[in-house]
């Protein structure tokens, strides 16, 4: 072999461990924008015609009064989901990320529907054990026998992009996931905080169970006769929300940067909000 063949073979060798090098990391995290476009949005748009993003996370409590037509008996949106869930038509994952890695197994997404329970559990071991032995610690579980109803989960998170699309000339709120959460507040979740059930990608959520559901409505109370769809419900922003996280350097919400003052993060998420309005002001004012 002559030298100009030897040194063709150590560059080749040398570019193709570079190549795996950089791929490798890219398997273990996706990025969603990878292709230009964001795979997560309804109507995406290129990165290149964005001038402006903020990645927000808003809180909605289904049993406020303007939520009430997302709520509405039989048709609640915890129960659309959670039907489609088990039967297999949509995918649950562990947090608002999305990656592959999140995904939770039907068996995973029903136990964290289970109610939790400070209740002892007995297994035969257990039984003969205490007979035994009077000092014998039994074995318990942090898991009830009953699952909550679909109208016990009425608090839920949107995670959306506030983006400026300089070739439009104009704001979108484009979403890319929403969460269900089991609410601190309700009786039987005796843990006495709030935790997420699963988190679901709201593209998918209108492709595979909004798109021509007559269930799948927004219903309003002033004329039947005018339901919407859920998908056009979200485009609408026909529900009330308040901003509980703005992206930042540690991810923190916005309760966390006041030291958990409730009241100085209700008035951050309104200055929040008022941030928002008056930058795309300020664009057409200037």
């Amino acid at each position: 072999m002559n030298k100009f063949s030897v040194i063709v073979s150590i560059i080749f060798c040398a570019v193709a461990s570079i190549a795996h090098a950089q791929e490798t990391p890219a398997k273990q995290w996706e990025d969603p924008y990878a292709t230009g476009f964001n795979k997560y949005s309804v109507r995406p748009i290129h990165t290149s015609d964005i001038m402006y993003k903020k990645t927000i996370i808003r809180a909605i409590d289904l049993r406020e009064k303007q939520n009430l037509p997302l709520f509405s008996r039989n048709r609640e949106l915890p129960r659309l989901i959670i039907d489609a869930t088990l039967a297999g038509l949509i995918t649950p994952y562990a947090n608002d990320s999305l990656e592959n890695g999140s995904k939770l197994s039907i068996d995973e997404f029903n136990a964290l529907l289970i109610m939790p329970s400070d209740q002892p559990v007995y297994t035969p071991e257990d039984t003969l054990m205490m007979f035994q032995n009077e000092d014998y610690s039994y074995r318990t579980t942090s898991l009830g026998g009953d699952s909550f109803f679909p109208t016990d989960i009425y608090q839920m998170e949107i995670k959306e992009e506030w983006l400026f699309d300089k070739q439009r000339s104009r704001q979108y709120f484009d979403i890319d996931a929403i969460t269900f959460y089991v609410p601190a507040d309700h009786p039987s979740n005796i843990k006495g905080i709030q935790y997420a059930i699963a988190s679901f990608s709201y593209k998918e959520l209108c492709e595979k169970l909004f798109k021509d559901n007559p269930k799948a409505i927004w219903f309003n109370p002033q004329n039947e006769r005018e339901h919407k769809n859920l998908a056009d419900a979200f485009d609408l922003r026909l529900f009330s929300s308040y901003i509980i996280k703005v992206s930042n350097p540690k991810d923190s919400y916005l309760t966390d940067i006041y030291g958990g003052d409730q009241l100085k993060g209700l008035m951050a998420s309104q200055w929040a909000a008022f941030e928002l309005l008056e930058y795309e002001h300020n664009l057409w004012e200037f």
